[in-house]
């Protein structure tokens, strides 16, 4: 029997550092389910210390997981320990994970403590854990820039103490997958009881091998991986976790392991990942980009005509691609809607499936073929909807080369309704400049993004837009057959959300 590969997925805690990326509690409920239903073995909610906001995610997503464990992130202090604690306290499976730097250069500058004061924080921090729970993870900060002997006596002291799994951060993206195999080798030979502790890595992508330095951990006696969907994350980002399990899916050859993520649900996780965040995945990514199984050379077609292992290592079906493009259609009804939404993983309550089905049938009526992008684009907006002071009525634009863009716009504010006029450099810059005349706000665009859902001329455009306004950012997202309305939907959303995060934060 193949060794198994533990998955420790820090979507929610380290991707939701990515510049941006920042999510509420009901996205991180969602996103947890699914990576529940995806197969990973721990998902780490969040660093409950951090903000209220973040403690209450933490809660809930321990509520709702029924098959993962729960990690709560904490520094090695008293206080972050037992924070975390009471946020995760209420998992079937919970995990406190607790940390402190061991680099000289993180002792010097940032801790400013002695070796010693760290070996002796160490110790006390895992058994303030071990209290709590059994089930107790310790990493050392910045561990491949760490004098190895001190490196291995931190571990000595934290396997002492109690914790079960020992974590080596690559927390800069510095090491090269040669010199960190050779780590996790000399680790593995010199540190008293580490045979049994599972052994951990966490990578990032600074330099690009997040990847192929886990890989290389694994080859080494590592047994879990540290990653996010998509690879998002701090700075560069993070090992990818698609791309691990997938290299372990496809080359048992040179790596005989097993975990447990269900393939089929990769694609599915990685686009409620994207539309969530915001951020939208590089087409050429890596087992989920847009291109990942896209053939343009001649050469490589006619293999793949011929046959497909010629140039494809893996189906697109494998990691749930759908192959087949028509769904459903304007004349399918409830029961076949419903039905595809519980094969997309959907499961909504009544209230929430009717606002969708309507919103599909209103997308019917523009398009002939309804792709299964289409629906999860319908699905997310709908279930992610919140209260919100704006609400577009009505939005149209003239634009053309011997024309000034101008939008006409008739929203409700408040339950007023308020009409305006506007003039732009484009359509998109018009419709945005008379939104803001009408909502009086001043928030700052960022960033303005558009993608076609699905392909062909009557695709949805998906738009995704980040405001900043006075120091708060929100992203926005719309969808529509008519890119500019999309656009303005994606403009409001994010206006709602501004305005929601400002209201929560005046406790209103």
């Amino acid at each position: 029997m193949a060794d198994k590969i533990v998955i420790f997925d820090t979507t929610l805690r380290d991707g939701e550092q990515s510049p941006g990326a920042t999510m509420n509690v009901a996205e991180k409920v969602r996103i947890a389910q699914q990576l529940d239903k995806l197969g990973v073995d721990v998902i780490e909610a969040g660093f409950p210390i951090s903000s209220q906001g973040d403690f209450d995610a933490v809660r809930a997503i321990a509520e709702a997981v029924t098959h993962a464990q729960v990690a709560g992130l904490a520094r090695a202090n008293n206080q972050d320990i037992d924070r975390a604690w009471e946020a995760i306290k209420g998992a079937s499976h919970p995990r406190l994970h607790t940390f402190i730097s061991t680099s000289d250069i993180h002792l010097k500058y940032q801790l400013k403590k002695t070796k010693e004061e760290v070996l002796r924080i160490a110790a006390q921090s895992v058994a303030r854990a071990k209290k709590h729970t059994p089930n107790v993870e310790f990493s050392a900060m910045d561990a491949t820039r760490s004098e190895i002997t001190f490196l291995a006596a931190v571990i000595e002291a934290a396997i002492r103490a109690g914790a079960t799994t020992i974590n080596i951060p690559d927390t800069v993206g510095y090491a090269i997958p040669s010199e960190f195999g050779a780590l996790i080798r000399t680790l593995r030979e010199t540190v008293q009881g580490i045979d049994k502790v599972i052994l951990s890595v966490h990578c990032h992508n600074d330099l690009g091998l997040a990847v192929a330095n886990s890989l290389a951990a694994i080859q080494n006696g590592v047994r879990q991986v540290e990653c996010t969907i998509n690879g998002i994350g701090e700075r560069a980002g993070n090992t990818s976790l698609e791309e691990v399990v997938m290299a372990i899916h496809t080359r048992k050859d040179l790596l005989p392991f097993a975990t447990r993520i269900v393939p089929k649900h990769i694609f599915a996780t990685s686009r409620l990942v994207s539309k969530i965040t915001g951020m939208v995945v590089q087409p050429n990514k890596a087992i989920v980009g847009t291109n990942a199984f896209a053939h343009e050379s001649g050469i490589h077609q006619d293999g793949v005509l011929k046959k497909k292992l010629t140039y494809e290592i893996m189906t697109p079906e494998s990691v749930g691609i759908p192959k087949s493009s028509l769904v459903l259609g304007k004349l399918s009804g409830r029961h076949a809607f419903k039905e595809r939404l519980k094969e997309l993983g959907f499961r909504l309550a009544e209230k929430d499936f009717e606002l969708a089905f309507t919103r599909f049938k209103e997308l019917a009526d523009k398009k002939r073929e309804i792709y299964d992008e289409d629906i999860e684009s319908i699905v997310t907006e709908e279930i992610n909807r919140m209260p919100h002071r704006f609400k577009l009525i009505y939005i149209n634009v003239m634009a053309g080369n011997m024309t000034v863009p101008t939008a006409t716009v008739k929203m409700e504010v408040d339950g007023q309704v308020i009409q305006e006029a506007g003039f732009g450099d484009g359509p998109v810059d018009a419709a945005f400049k008379t939104i803001k005349k009408i909502t009086r706000t001043r928030s700052k665009l960022l960033q303005f993004a558009i993608n076609a859902i699905t392909g062909g001329t009557e695709a949805q455009g998906e738009v995704t837009v980040r405001l900043e306004e006075k120091g708060r950012t929100a992203i926005g997202q719309g969808a529509d057959t008519d890119v500019i309305v999309a656009s303005a939907k994606a403009y409001i959303n994010a206006l709602n959300k501004l305005e929601y995060r400002k209201k929560d934060r005046e406790g209103l």
